[in-house]
């Protein structure tokens, strides 16, 4: 069976993963906010009830700027919340199932442990706030929904915490990194990878089946991120002096949870996969941040 895959969002790093990985049997069709603005309902439910022939929508899109967030409610509510709501609708109303993309900071950090699924949310900002929102509207409004949070998410694309590591290595001898935040950092390109091999499974499930519902889409193994930055320096030859520091450290508008750490037993117990350990995924995106450099070059 080939599978038709509607996704919102184009040039995010988990978006840019999914298009690089497609085929296969399973056919991509990426919209950029261009094509669908992610502020107007209306064309979001166009996008989806006047689409050709397709069996799974996926929203890789979002609302990201954690800080700016705290100024701009609005947009990060019309985003993260309004639009996958209306993207749920949409999806309910054709028949169609939905994947939508969400945060391990639905979650305080106050917890010691692994947040499980069944775990209650308590968002320390805006932008987890409108996520969840966001979550809570999709799960209500389609029936055949999966709500995947992640965490850390880092590849050779876009902006992410090895992009900004690298660029600062490059240009300071001294960095001074958070050392006492953790979780379960995942690369993007494996979280594609499973959304791309479970797509004909998930476009078949029924309602009701286990596939459905909140799931922690993450690696297996957690990282602090001065332990991330010391692997990703070792990894592309660069050795600038590493000074561990607090959170508090870098105050921001948004407040940060020390403890990003999700769960990952149930993508285990339901789908029977386990993504990669950071430290595998991160040698795999240097390789391939080197050969886009080689190639540009």
């Amino acid at each position: 069976m080939s599978v038709r895959i509607l996704q919102f969002g184009a040039t995010g790093q988990l978006a840019r993963e999914v298009l690089d990985r497609a085929g296969n049997g399973v056919e991509v069709t990426a919209l950029s906010r261009a094509e669908a603005d992610l502020t107007d309902v209306d064309a979001i439910r166009r996008a989806i009830l006047e689409a050709g022939d397709i069996d799974l929508v996926v929203n890789a899109a979002a609302y990201t700027a954690v800080d700016k967030a705290e100024a701009e409610p609005d947009l990060a509510y019309a985003v993260n919340a309004r639009a996958p709501e209306a993207m749920a609708r949409a999806c309910q109303a054709r028949g169609v199932p939905m994947v939508h993309i969400s945060t391990d900071m639905v979650f305080s950090g106050a917890k010691d442990g692994a947040y499980l699924e069944t775990d209650a949310p308590a968002p320390l900002h805006v932008y987890g706030a409108s996520k969840l929102v966001g979550e809570q509207a999709v799960l209500a409004n389609c029936d055949r929904a999966l709500v995947g949070r992640v965490t850390w998410l880092f590849s050779a694309y876009g902006q992410n915490f090895l992009q900004i590591m690298l660029r600062l290595a490059r240009s300071q001898p001294v960095l001074k990194v958070v050392d006492d935040q953790r979780g379960r950092a995942t690369a993007s390109g494996d979280v594609a990878a499973f959304l791309l091999d479970q797509a004909e499974r998930l476009a078949r499930a029924p309602a009701g089946a286990p596939e459905w519902g909140l799931l922690h889409l993450v690696g297996p193994t957690v990282a602090t991120r001065t332990e991330m930055a010391k692997a990703l320096f070792d990894l592309a030859g660069l050795s600038p002096q590493i000074e561990p520091v607090p959170t508090s450290a870098f105050p921001t508008p948004a407040r940060r949870a020390l403890n990003a750490e999700l769960d990952s037993s149930r993508l285990k117990a339901v789908f029977g996969v386990e993504l990669r350990p950071w430290r595998a995924a991160l040698a795999d995106v240097v390789a391939k941040l080197n050969a886009m450099q080689g190639a540009a070059a």
